[in-house]
């Protein structure tokens, strides 16, 4: 890092008769992230760090932005990202034109393994942002017990307690549960208490998809405080939601929950995504039991008349009362291998033409029928707009896209995957005034990055990661929709990641400047 100002200070000249910065953000409004007003003032960087904060009309630079009428911010911090096709996709295009600097990976229990020859071999990518991992609960038990719908045994639990540790030391943040999917379905807490134990003690949060959203919501909450009581661990509620009509308006509930638990001692947050939809595979309808043992027991389960009825009167109450929203029309198919042209059309699309009355028990055998076919992704529409502001406007709310990365032209993907952090500044901050700019700002940058432990990124001030997003807040806006997912924000003229302009006048650069962030317990070998 040169020290310029102090250069220029001692030689008794000034700043333009020294060496230039790198680069100069001038006449910008800067958000510094930490909630706070903005203030009219410039930035200078050199390398990869902010060095000046403050007036630098006399400075000069090799290349200076001019962010007039802009809001300048640190860079958005992704807490919950589906970054599985980051061997395929590392330039991560969908997140970085959102103002995406680093995105957290390994969510929902799936965190990769072995953790170390992962990021080995990520660290070698082209890199268009910063990425960092948590190791997944669903990942470890599914090595240790296969799809075992049974507790571990000690000898088991200690294989996994170890794998846990391992991953810690190889650079994850934390560990992760899935405990609405499978495996992870089939565990007692008493289990992921003493795997989280292991994460804690090497300094590693928690962060849960809860063992249920919809009826069940408040038990599966009271379930994550206790694990974070019991092991001592930071907690996060991610893509924290109320699903199906029976349980919307019950975030008063969770979000009371959250308060009495921070208010006896208990380190609980939560992140969101900013839309009354969610993503997932059609098979979390399936009730657990009947897909334990993995697939061929899936199939002959659905062979047995007695059983496939069991089967099928879960999925339809899944339907009525859960993620089905009470309406086959709010079932949405995405990703579609072994049908594709279902790709945005419905479940009632689907009984339609097959010629089936669309009733719910229809409904529920196409599901069953999808699963045996190896299952496939959909929207849910399942959400209330009172739950996502109530939520969002709590001070333990951070935002996150629990987007996948995306290409242009490839399948129906949730519009979260282009849109999340731009649509809560359109829709959440100027439109609807559910949250202030600088709270916004606020959740998408000092707020994750205090979480995970960072102390030189999500803000900006002297000395810390020039990780920068600069937009216009009276245009930023997401454009990608359900119907035409596939469409980049508008409105975020630059990104800049560890100093190297990424986004630039709205085009996304050649520059890869991305890194691997390791966790509290990695020692560099």
């Amino acid at each position: 890092m040169k020290l310029l100002p102090l250069l220029a200070l001692l030689l008794g000249t000034s700043l333009s008769a020294v060496e230039p910065y790198d680069l100069l953000i001038v006449h910008g409004q800067v958000y510094d992230g930490t909630g706070a007003p903005a203030i009219a003032t410039d930035i200078a960087i050199e390398g990869d760090r902010i060095v000046r904060v403050g007036a630098l009309s006399g400075a000069t630079a090799k290349r200076t932005i001019d962010a007039r009428g802009l809001a300048v911010a640190p860079g958005f911090i992704d807490l919950h990202a589906h970054l599985e096709p980051l061997e395929r996709m590392p330039d991560a295009e969908s997140a970085v034109r959102q103002g995406v600097t680093l995105a957290v990976g390994g969510p929902d229990g799936g965190g990769p393994w072995p953790m170390g020859d992962y990021l080995a071999r990520v660290e070698k990518l082209p890199l268009g942002c910063n990425v960092a991992f948590f190791t997944g609960h669903n990942t470890i038990r599914r090595m240790v017990l296969k799809m075992a719908d049974r507790a571990p045994k000690p000898e088991e639990l200690e294989r996994m307690q170890k794998m846990v540790e391992q991953a810690m030391l190889d650079g994850a943040f934390g560990l992760s549960t899935g405990l609405k999917y499978l495996p992870g379905a089939y565990s007692k807490i008493d289990e992921v208490i003493a795997l989280s134990r292991s994460a804690a003690v090497h300094g590693g949060i928690y962060t849960s998809h809860l063992r249920e959203e919809g009826v069940g919501l408040l038990e599966g909450v009271a379930e994550a405080i206790e694990i974070g009581r019991s092991a001592g661990i930071p907690i996060i509620l991610t893509h924290h939601k109320a699903i199906g009509q029976k349980m919307w308006g019950a975030s008063e509930r969770t979000l009371a929950m959250v308060d009495a638990a921070r208010a006896e001692g208990i380190d609980v947050m939560m992140d969101q995504y900013p839309y009354t939809a969610s993503y997932t595979n059609i098979t979390v309808l399936l009730p657990s039991w009947s897909r334990a043992g993995g697939d061929k027991a899936f199939a002959k389960r659905c062979a047995d008349p007695e059983e496939r009825a069991r089967i099928r009167a879960a999925v339809e109450e899944a339907i009525r009362t859960d993620r089905g929203g009470g309406d086959m029309r709010r079932i949405q198919f995405s990703v579609v291998k072994w049908k594709p042209d279902l790709a945005g059309r419905t479940l009632y699309d689907w009984c339609v033409e097959r010629g089936l009355e669309p009733t719910i028990p229809n409904g529920a055998e196409l599901v069953i029928e999808a699963a045996l076919k190896g299952g496939c992704g959909c929207v849910f529409h399942a959400m209330d707009e009172g739950d996502v502001e109530r939520i969002m406007r709590h001070p333990q709310t951070m935002i996150a896209s629990d987007g996948r990365l995306s290409r242009p032209g490839e399948d129906q993907p949730h519009p979260r995957n282009y849109g999340t952090f731009p649509r809560v500044l359109a829709r959440y901050v100027r439109e609807r005034q559910v949250i202030t700019l600088e709270n916004a700002i606020f959740k998408m940058t000092a707020q994750p990055a205090r979480r995970l432990g960072l102390v030189d990124r999500g803000r900006i001030a002297e000395g810390l990661v020039a990780d920068l997003v600069i937009f216009d807040p009276a245009t930023v806006r997401d454009r990608a929709t359900f119907e035409k997912p596939h469409q980049y924000p508008e409105g975020i003229p630059y990104v800049i990641v560890n100093g190297a302009v990424t986004v630039d006048d709205g085009q996304f650069t050649a520059a890869r400047a991305g890194r691997v962030l390791r966790g509290p317990a990695w020692k560099k070998q």
